[in-house]
């Protein structure tokens, strides 16, 4: 068995055997990032030295008897995370050379329980994005391939592009990541990999590089969905740094995943049935279903109304926070500066954004600003809120009936680099199933279950209570043992 086919579960047990050491596993996915990073480009920056270090010191903790939850274990970090010493970009060319001083408290988190981190994982900029093209330091490519057409580059989907495609091609055990409109569970979905975005505030976000901060919520990928829950332990708590921050205790996520689905009423909307949907995903959408029957759950058909206004919802909701939080760039405190000798203030301004943001970016700054701006505000900003609260109380009304909710996790596979590029609309229709769990600030999973006809990975989508991540993996675990995926990228370490 190669180190880099090890779960994280898998690896954890084979540390305290002494099978392995940190040392060994970590050089073998440093190898294997070196192999394969230059085509994937799934790390915008790697840190081999600091790696090998911390590994030697999680070796020398475990000798002595004091190992952590996840000591040892070797990390991708999302470069959306602040981490102290470290270069942290949010994929943008405004933070290229910013270097912060201080760490997020979710990686600190990680960093407190013994994990090694090999790098930060490249991202859409700034986060915006379904497909990990925006990122000021190149695409992503997703280490899957089409069968009948394996020279096509594929998206690994995004923003979460380059955590999701450096565990797949098993370039780290388990990546962090943040889920805005579905960036965790949509690359997820894209690159046959597990990925959980937990309820709002159940992760702190303080040290994360803010998108939009009513919708931002960081998360777990990684192989199996136990391995999320192991990592999601982690990473959540209470954070007086953050004032969003839930004070309540953290449950044993990964002892939920054995508890089965017996009993519980699971929920199917009637709205997530998509005109022009392909059939592959409602035959995956039905065949999870009757998973679950088979293992005792009732499926209840429920209705959510106000799905069909999610999209634009969103797509006004977050601009508007992203022009808000993106102010701050300005080249007068932090990040890139660029001016001309005799300019003022506003040139000042200008040049840098100008410079600074990518086209994605600038769009939905510009869209923010106009729906922020006078006379826009009640007929935009305003009404969205109002049916931001109307989706919210479609889901509460539901989970008045059913202990949890199942859907398509994306509306198709993994699509070519160049194949939606020229049209915006179409890469915000990528996040059609996902949108709706961040603007009621839900948990939800999504859980690998089969592969389409040019043997790509499909996922399914769970949709829990408000703080009842448990329900969530427990049913999330229940699939991904029916669907028993095992199917592997071409482009992966020990291949």
């Amino acid at each position: 068995m190669h180190p880099t086919d090890f779960t994280l579960r898998g690896a954890i047990e084979a540390l305290n055997e002494g099978i392995i050491s940190s040392v060994e596993l970590t050089q073998a996915h440093l190898d294997a990032i070196a192999a394969l990073n230059p085509r994937l480009n799934a790390y915008v920056t790697v840190t081999g030295e600091r790696a090998l270090e911390q590994a030697r010191a999680s070796d020398a903790r475990r000798r002595e008897g004091v190992a952590g939850p996840l000591e040892g274990v070797p990390l991708a970090i999302k470069d959306l995370f602040c981490t102290a010493g470290t270069l942290t970009t949010a994929g943008s060319r405004i933070l290229a050379s910013f270097t912060p001083p201080y760490e997020s408290t979710v990686s600190a988190n990680l960093l407190r329980d013994g994990a090694v981190f090999l790098g930060k994982a490249n991202l859409d900029e700034f986060a915006m994005g379904s497909s990990n093209t925006t990122s000021a330091f190149g695409p992503v490519e997703n280490p899957w391939s089409r069968a009948n057409d394996p020279d096509t580059r594929l998206v690994p989907g995004g923003s979460s592009g380059g955590s999701a495609a450096a565990v797949a091609a098993r370039l780290a055990l388990g990546a962090t990541a943040t889920d805005t409109g579905g960036s965790i569970r949509q690359p997820a979905a894209l690159c046959g990999v597990a990925g959980m975005k937990p309820t709002y505030g159940r992760c702190s976000r303080f040290g994360i590089v803010a998108f939009a901060s009513s919708l931002d919520q960081a998360g777990p990928l990684a192989r199996t969905v136990e391995d999320c829950a192991i990592l999601l332990r982690s990473m959540a708590g209470y954070d007086p740094k953050d004032s969003t921050s839930a004070d309540i205790p953290v449950p044993d996520f990964a002892a939920a995943c054995a508890r089965g689905v017996k009993g519980l009423r699971i929920g199917v909307p009637k709205e997530y049935r998509l005109d022009g949907m392909p059939a592959e995903i409602e035959a995956l959408w039905q065949q999870g279903l009757a998973w679950l029957r088979e293992q005792g759950a009732e499926t209840v058909e429920i209705s959510l109304p106000h799905t069909k206004y999610a999209l634009p919802t969103y797509y006004i909701v977050a601009p508007a926070e992203a022009s808000s939080n993106l102010a701050r760039y300005d080249g007068v405190r932090f990040g890139l500066r660029v001016t001309e000798p005799g300019s003022d203030l506003r040139d000042l301004y200008e040049r840098t954004r100008a410079t600074g943001f990518g086209t994605e970016v600038r769009r939905r700054i510009l869209i923010g600003t106009y729906v922020l701006s006078a006379g826009y505000y009640d007929a935009y900003y305003l009404k969205a809120q109002k049916i931001r609260a109307l989706i919210k109380r479609d889901f509460d009304q539901a989970f008045g009936k059913v202990d949890a909710i199942v859907t398509p996790a994306t509306p198709s596979a993994a699509f070519g680099m160049d194949e939606k590029q020229d049209d915006p609309v179409k890469m915000y229709l990528n996040d059609v199933f996902t949108v709706t769990a961040n603007l009621a600030g839900l948990p939800g999973i999504a859980v690998p279950a089969g592969l389409d006809a040019q043997g790509l990975p499909l996922g399914l989508q769970v949709i829990g209570k408000s703080f009842d991540e448990e329900t969530v993996f427990a049913v999330g675990a229940a699939i991904e043992q029916a669907a028993n995926f095992t199917a592997l990228p071409r482009l992966r370490a020990g291949a």
